[in-house]
């Protein structure tokens, strides 16, 4: 069973959906000062490449 470019390509996305998720749940509930900002930051961030992978799908 091989993994083409697509499938890949949706694993990839997937996994960054779940860390962004983490890292926003991170800086919403343990973190309550400036750090926490940080995370969400990071967490938005991870969502935009998420995005962004999912843009390639059928294209690369």
């Amino acid at each position: 069973m091989g993994m083409n470019k697509n499938t890949v390509l949706a694993w990839a996305t997937f996994i960054m959906v779940i860390v962004g998720l983490s890292l926003i749940a991170l800086g919403a509930f343990r973190y309550n000062d400036t750090a926490g900002w940080g995370f969400a930051a990071v967490g938005i961030g991870f969502f935009a490449i998420a995005w962004v992978f999912n843009a390639l799908k059928g294209r690369v």
